[in-house]
């Protein structure tokens, strides 16, 4: 986000009603707890009557489809923490201490900005959001790579980060921080949920070719499907690694289709998914036989919002999903009405993750009966809850990452609809995909920063 647009942005938030010291930061002072304790702290909004948060989104760049809808959720999140609307999954939330006037009993207000799907100008821009905007928590994003340096800015600047739509292995294993939280699943959990399908469906000596996006995301999905689908008797024939943004992808699949592979598994996610999987399709490999078998495409991370774009090219391809919007949950179908009734369409999973990320922030702060981050980070770690739309699930204590069932998803053959264009193929239990916290290293850091 440019300096022009934040300043709007920023005007915006000031004629709402933040108050924001003279540097543009809400003043810290000294706040009295109901558990009798007291600090200073970063944007401290006990003098204000509202507090600010920062949706830090993609808006331009190959995932700006799922940073749409990301602040589709997060503004929808904060007009139900504020009372407004028919309260979504705040009504189902459980166990929740949020009482629909805001945090803490402050007015909830915003600031967004853009991430441009890169590392650099999504660290740039929520560090004008904790310095000029005076936010209390940030969220947002759809690139690992952007999570890991935003969540480390966080850390340096004791600002929480209630993570956005993060895959990557690394943002809860070896990049972990104490001021970051992810409550959506990663690459691993993936790997282990999607293999045996694969196996039970495609067969256990199967040949593959990867095709992976060329950051952290990509690598480590490469990784856990490689692993998962060889420890069934797979063989990996090649993992090629293909630039974010690349567009056109055949000088990528034509080697694949004389690599004596039958599987092309593609490790992308967002346009760059959309791009790929129908140039692969248009290649013809959907009606190529190798090997005496017919050829497979498996994109292990789908979304609804991809699949409309890839439209009949999906059909049929296996992959996993975080969430979906037709699930049969009471929290599913609240925040599916509430979402369709603000913007006329169903909900992505980016979108479910985000707005679930708000109400966790939010309830954390009313445990705790503080914004002092060390007491919220205490309040989120280890908690169980459900209502959310995920089923029951926990946000480990020891790693950050939120432990749930995984759903493997498979694109319809006759889609019924225009948005109804995914079928749950099964509800993978989170002790088939779970895992030592300890697993990938990584220190989670101090409370205190």
């Amino acid at each position: 986000m440019g300096d022009s647009v934040h300043d709007d942005k920023r005007r915006s938030v000031l004629k709402s009603g933040a108050v924001l010291g003279a540097a543009g930061v809400a003043a810290p002072s000294l706040v009295f707890t109901r558990n009798a304790w007291a600090a200073n702290f970063r944007n401290d909004p006990s003098k204000a009557k509202s507090c600010v948060l920062g949706f830090n989104v993609p808006l331009t760049g190959p995932y700006a489809d799922e940073g749409a809808d990301e602040l589709r959720a997060f503004k929808l999140a904060a007009k139900h923490l504020n009372g407004e609307g028919d309260g979504g999954m705040v009504k189902t939330f459980k166990p929740s201490q949020l009482k629909g006037n805001g945090i803490l009993g402050k007015k909830v207000e915003f600031v967004t900005g853009d991430t441009q799907t890169k590392a650099d100008a999504a660290r740039a821009s929520a560090k004008r959001m904790i310095e000029k905007d005076g936010v209390i928590m940030f969220s947002g994003c759809s690139s690992s790579a952007v999570a890991v340096a935003v969540q480390s800015l966080a850390q340096e600047m004791g600002v929480i980060y209630m993570v956005g739509l993060s895959h990557s292995n690394d943002t809860t294993m070896k990049d972990r921080r104490r001021y970051g939280f992810r409550h959506f699943f990663n690459a691993y959990m993936s790997g282990q949920a999607l293999a045996p399908v694969l196996a039970a469906e495609y067969g256990k000596d199967r040949k593959a070719y990867h095709l992976t996006a060329d950051y952290t995301w990509g690598w480590t999905q490469e990784e856990s499907l490689k692993n998962a689908t060889e420890s069934l008797g797979w063989k990996t024939v090649a993992a090629v690694r293909t630039p974010l943004g690349a567009g056109d992808f055949s000088q990528y699949i034509t080697p694949a289709v004389n690599s004596g592979a039958d599987v092309l598994i593609l490790n992308h996610y967002g346009k760059d998914m959309v791009n790929s999987l129908r140039q692969a399709v248009q290649f013809g490999l959907r009606e190529k036989m190798v090997n005496g078998r017919k050829f497979e495409i498996v994109v292990p991370l789908y979304s609804e919002l991809m699949v409309q774009g890839a439209g009949e090219a999906a059909r049929g391809i296996l992959g996993t999903a975080n969430w979906h919007w037709n699930l049969p949950d009471e929290g599913t179908k609240a925040f599916t009405k509430s979402f369709a009734k603000e913007y006329g369409f169903p909900p992505s999973q980016a979108a479910q993750t985000c707005y679930a990320q708000t109400l966790l922030y939010a309830n954390a702060c009313e445990m705790a009966g503080t914004f002092y981050p060390p007491e919220v980070i205490k309040a989120l770690e280890g908690f169980k809850f459900d209502g959310l739309g995920n089923g029951p699930t926990e946000y480990r204590a020891g790693d950050h990452q939120c432990m749930k069932d995984v759903l493997v998803v498979r694109g319809k053959e006759k889609p019924p609809g225009q948005y109804d264009l995914l079928e749950v193929v099964k509800v993978v239990p989170r002790s088939a995909v779970e895992y030592p916290a300890s697993m990938g290293g990584g220190e989670l850091g101090p409370y205190e920063v």
